[in-house]
């Protein structure tokens, strides 16, 4: 039997439910987006007030908030002053339901912050977003998982609260009395029946939150599918904007150092039109990409100055260091940092000015689908496109907002041969338009020789060699240079007279034609210009043995040892890239084969050169 107690308890709980969802959403979010970023100190301390109330009984919670908000507490006597009463009051039932399903909504908002892509974050302050901009548009949406799963569990915790409402609000009838609260007395009177009711509509309450819930949040992914080009409202930043310029000279300097945890990164270059795009190679874990992110504003090193085109973003000696949203510098990440909650035509636009209208915008986006031959394409979204198709969409977001600079950090390194090549020739015809400068890096060299003029080459934090791509390969300043540019075939050397040395390891003594290095340690040559000759004495011509070989679809690898007979397979000095043609011929033939070391192509190292 339903009586007017019996409904009077059901809007009570149903009316503190919902505010208190209400405040707890907004609170914990909050709090919760402030935890994911706060880095000082006590952040264990503060976490743990903040999650008390999940762990302590509830009835420890009411007595804690009653002592609080009592009029003999510190909170109820300041209230007082005011004319305000809590205890005893529906406020008090709003209180006690807020304080014990914060826990709830705070920890899983805490939850969903932490697991979203930084490089996601990252991107959009590249692309010019404001703070608040990223914080609706990207963290938001890729947090509506969790933050839905938190409301649910503080609707459910707030509608369920028993012992801190109980405490603090009492049990008074059409007033404080929650369907929980009116059960315990129901029951404890002994009228069962009416306690049965009370259960069933406090289940019946909850599931249909959570079918309704559930409903809205698969329409909204039913109406996120059709969705095609821009929502109504866009909150692009003012501070994305960058004036559409043509500019005569783009100038770029670089001088910066920062500690990583193995090396000291200490970085110094200068770029302009001419020399653009830049390949920046090195292993792996050389600092290549920690140069980029200092360059965008992601990272901020120890010291040093980052001008471009005469406008200082970074300068510690000045203290000064604008924020990525201010520098006009656009970066591809390795993932790509596509948004996956947007469309393609809605990733592109990201970056684009809010003063811009729709139509402007709209037609920008379809210009820039169609340079990277994906012009129909718009209205999917990251998940449904290749990874090809992705690296294309992210060059295109970068290049629409029209920075003066643009980043590329190793864009193909997760792409198979044959798509990386087809995509390498789009990146270098598209680039051809660019009036910006481009700063790619990678450790492939045949990329970077592809795309760039200028190379330069780091290894653990040092620049050390930076000049025209020919000049780079075929003469390397330094051994670990040659090592990265792809050279192979070393030796210890030392001088013999002015235009002689021995190699030591090969066993030989070598003619050369460039001037003898005062402190020649080693020497080097490529692969590809050692040439198999029929003639069986000459300058720096000597018998070889085949030790074993490398097949690939247009050469062979050819390991070889001068002068004597193998003794196994490893027993090898040099390494000859062999064309296939070539290696048909040199197979009809007995051993020994001949080779000729053309003197100019032979590499020189001081040691004294910097490594």
């Amino acid at each position: 039997m339903l009586n007017s107690s019996v409904l009077a308890s059901v809007w009570i709980s149903l009316k503190t439910a919902v505010v208190a969802t209400i405040i707890t959403f907004c609170l914990g979010v909050l709090a919760a987006w402030w935890m994911s970023r706060y880095q000082g100190k006590g952040k264990g301390l503060i976490d743990g007030i903040f999650t008390a109330p999940l762990v302590l009984p509830p009835t420890v919670v009411g007595f804690l908030l009653l002592l609080a908000l009592g009029k003999n507490g510190f909170l109820g006597q300041l209230l007082d002053l005011v004319g305000i009463r809590v205890i005893f009051t529906w406020y008090a039932t709003v209180i006690a339901a807020t304080v014990v399903a914060f826990p709830l909504m705070y920890k899983t908002a805490l939850a969903a912050f932490q697991q979203n892509n930084s490089n996601l974050i990252a991107c959009a302050r590249t692309l010019g977003a404001s703070e608040i901009t990223i914080f609706w548009r990207i963290i938001l949406p890729l947090a509506k998982p969790g933050l839905i799963a938190g409301t649910l569990l503080a609707f459910a915790r707030a509608l369920g609260e028993f012992g801190a409402t109980l405490m603090l609000a009492g049990s008074i009838p059409g007033k404080t009395q929650t369907i929980p609260i009116a059960i315990f007395f129901v029951a404890e009177s002994g009228a069962m029946d009416r306690a049965l009711w009370l259960v069933i509509i406090l289940l019946f309450i909850s599931l249909v939150v959570i079918m309704g819930v559930n409903y809205w949040e698969h329409q909204s992914n039913v109406d996120r599918g059709k969705r095609i080009f821009f929502p109504k409202e866009r909150g692009y930043s003012q501070t994305a904007f960058r004036e559409s310029k043509q500019i005569e000279e783009i100038k770029l300097e670089v001088d910066i150092q920062k500690q990583l945890p193995d090396f000291l990164l200490d970085i110094a270059f200068t770029i302009n039109s001419q020399q653009n795009p830049l390949g920046i190679l090195g292993a792996s874990g050389a600092g290549k990409t920690t140069v980029l992110r200092c360059i965008a504003g992601l990272e901020t090193p120890d010291r040093g100055i980052i001008v471009l085109n005469n406008r200082v973003l970074f300068d510690s000696a000045k203290k000064i260091n604008l924020l990525p949203q201010e520098r006009a510098v656009g970066l591809v990440f390795q993932d790509y940092a596509l948004f996956p909650h947007l469309t393609v035509a809605e990733n592109i636009a990201f970056g684009m000015s809010i003063t811009h209208s729709t139509s402007v915008i709209k037609k920008e986006v379809t210009k820039q689908l169609q340079e990277v031959n994906l012009p129909l394409l718009h209205d999917r979204f990251p998940a449904q496109l290749s990874g090809g198709e992705q690296q294309r969409i992210a060059l295109a977001r970068a290049l629409a907002s029209n920075p003066a600079v643009t980043l590329l950090d190793e864009p193909f390194s997760a792409l198979d041969t044959n798509l990386k090549s087809r995509l390498i020739k789009l990146l270098r015809k598209r680039l051809t338009n660019y009036p910006g400068l481009t700063l790619y890096v990678t450790h492939n060299l045949a990329e970077a020789y592809y795309l760039c003029p200028q190379l330069l080459i780091i290894d653990r934090g040092k620049a050390i060699a930076f000049n025209q791509k020919q000049n780079v390969i075929n003469h390397p300043p330094n051994l670990k240079t040659a090592q990265i540019t792809g050279c192979n075939n070393f030796s210890r050397a030392k001088k013999i007279s002015s235009q002689i040395i021995a190699a030591i390891d090969w066993q030989c003594e070598l003619q050369v034609e460039h001037p003898i290095p005062k402190n020649l340690s080693q020497i080097g040559i490529h692969a590809h210009v050692i040439t198999f000759t029929k003639n069986e004495s000459g300058i720096n011509i000597f018998p070889v043995w085949l030790t074993k070989y490398s097949e690939f679809p247009n050469k062979v690898i050819a390991y070889l040892k001068l002068h004597s007979t193998i003794n196994n397979a490893e027993d090898y000095q040099l390494e000859a890239e062999i064309t296939l043609l070539e290696w048909q011929r040199l197979n009809k033939l007995a051993f020994p084969w001949y080779i000729h070391l053309s003197p100019p192509e032979i590499i020189m190292f001081d040691a004294k050169a910097p490594n």
